[in-house]
């Protein structure tokens, strides 16, 4: 991995950032002009953020720091993989990390292919630092909400894993909508067994209320929603 040196030492090394700081968010530039990686740093320290810059998609990716919170600012033509590529590359390996693109070479399909993709904005160098500026915040706050939604459904996937295969059929069934009574006939249990399960099922998830159990259900992966009917 290599750290623009110049960046690193206007705040703490990055090997410590990772010791004590996990959770501060980073912005992670890519760009392969040192020029450029260095304005975009200064103005990042400048807004309060933890800029880390590299010159190529290749050195961030060695770096290993993609789950760490932040967002990235890439350049889209660059020697090797390009931005656009890495930004397939993250999302065919399931890695929601919010991108900015910053270009000097930018068209209408290109910004289309990018947007599509999610990207939460495609900027023209030079792009204002106020434009830019903000689009790193909305970015942080994308990658903020994401990471708490993916603790809560972690949490919950925690809670199922203790259910009984009979307890997670049930849950599906309420979940679903379905009365007690319809329950016990497709399941071809008795009713007071059903009351039993969805108690259980309750504590388990730790869940207050029906509605409560069900947006803790929402939260869960879609396989394994589907793998609670059987």
């Amino acid at each position: 991995m290599r750290v623009d040196q110049p960046f690193v030492r206007r705040s703490a090394p990055l090997s410590v950032q990772r010791g004590g700081e996990e959770d501060q968010p980073l912005v992670m530039i890519v760009d392969d002009d040192a020029s450029i990686r260095e304005a975009l740093s200064e103005l990042i320290l400048s807004a309060g953020f933890q800029p880390v810059s590299f010159a190529s998609t290749r050195e961030l990716l060695d770096a290993d720091i993609l789950d760490r919170p932040g967002c990235l600012i890439l350049d889209v033509r660059m020697p090797g993989v390009s931005g656009l590529h890495l930004q397939s590359h993250l999302t065919e390996n399931g890695i929601a990390k919010p991108i900015i693109f910053l270009t000097g070479h930018g068209d209408i399909p290109m910004t289309v292919q990018a947007m599509k993709a999610g990207a939460v904005d495609f900027l023209t160098k030079p792009a204002r630092d106020q434009t830019l500026l903000d689009a790193v915040t909305a970015a942080i706050a994308i990658d903020s909400e994401r990471r708490a939604e993916a603790a809560i459904a972690m949490r919950n996937i925690k809670r199922l894993e203790t259910l009984t295969q009979r307890e997670r059929e049930v849950l599906h069934e309420v979940a679903r909508g379905r009365l007690n009574k319809q329950i016990a006939f497709d399941l071809g249990i008795s009713e007071v067994t059903v009351k039993l399960h969805r108690s259980n099922v309750m504590h388990k998830m730790e869940a207050a209320s029906i509605g409560e159990l069900i947006r803790a259900w929402e939260t869960l992966p879609a396989q394994m929603r589907q793998a609670g009917a059987r």
